[in-house]
């Protein structure tokens, strides 16, 4: 069993250069990638930067550490201009870059219906999460993509040079019914998920989407090894996750045993939910990060 790998999910209310040197910091403590939650503001809290202005400018100041989002959606991103987003940050990166795709969620506190309109019924949502991914899979495959949709159109969009990663930059998809695990098993490079569920065991559930995940792999011919990535975000269960070292060692293990190759630790936030003791915090990275 291979211990999984670690990396912290980075708040983006910081200006700039505070914020660079949190980046740099993330490096420094040995995380293995760093991510950026991708909306205009989250559960109404502000300030909120740009998730792909911040990566940006993050690969700028780094040079080890993997970047990416967590996670884009449909909800006020168009497929054409955010493939020229990440085509550009994949090179200024140095080919850093992963994307983690999601349906995206409904609060209008964060981004959804935040360009007008009417509300996406769960059908609409997930039919747009669908063709939104495919989509940005073939732009960013290029060279030139031209593409008549239900939602989405594109034109002879011309996407070369490409990706600095070929044949493109990952996909790291949020899916955890059964259309989300379909997406992920065409085309993701990895899955991710919370583990949250009401009323169930986090692991058990965990245990449970990752062998509907290798299901949705077999019935689209796909071996499920190809994806690299398993990413679990914590923070959204009641497990101790920074409580302790020693509890972070004890659910990594768990987990790893799951088959899950990757952790997300928020970087502590106080007066919220993912307050914790920073020293823990950098105590997990020293053990477990990739400075170690």
């Amino acid at each position: 069993m291979t211990a999984p790998r670690i990396g912290t999910v980075m708040w983006p209310m910081q200006s700039w250069p505070e914020a660079g040197e949190l980046w740099r910091l993330a490096e420094e403590l040995g995380f293995r990638h760093a991510w950026v939650y991708d909306h205009i503001a989250w559960r109404g809290t502000t300030p909120w930067y740009d998730a792909y202005t911040t990566l940006a400018a993050a690969a700028a100041v780094t040079s080890r550490v993997r970047l990416g989002t967590l996670v884009t959606s449909p909800n006020f991103r168009h497929p054409v201009p955010t493939a020229h987003a990440v085509k550009t940050i994949d090179h200024v990166s140095g080919g850093r870059l992963t994307i983690g795709i999601g349906s995206g969620g409904t609060r209008r506190s964060s981004d959804a219906g935040i360009l007008g309109g009417d509300d996406w019924s769960p059908g609409e949502r997930a039919a747009r999460f669908a063709e939104w991914t495919g989509l940005l899979d073939r732009l960013l495959r290029g060279p030139e993509t031209t593409f008549e949709g239900t939602y989405y159109t594109a034109r002879e969009v011309v996407t070369e040079p490409g990706c600095a990663q070929r044949p493109r930059v990952p996909f790291v998809i949020a899916g955890d019914g059964p259309r989300g695990m379909r997406l992920a098993a065409r085309y993701g490079d990895g899955w991710v998920t919370s583990g949250h569920a009401e009323g169930r065991a986090p692991q058990e559930v965990v245990r449970t989407r990752l062998a509907a995940l290798r299901a949705a792999c077999e019935a689209e011919g796909r071996d499920p090894a190809e994806l690299r990535d398993l990413v679990l975000l914590t923070g959204f269960t009641d497990e101790p996750w920074l409580e302790s070292a020693a509890a972070f060692d004890d659910l990594a293990g768990r987990y790893a045993e799951l088959g899950i190759t990757e952790i997300a630790l928020h970087w502590p936030r106080p007066g919220t939910p993912w307050e914790a003791d920073t020293k823990v915090f950098e105590a997990i990275a020293a053990e477990y990060g990739e400075a170690r």
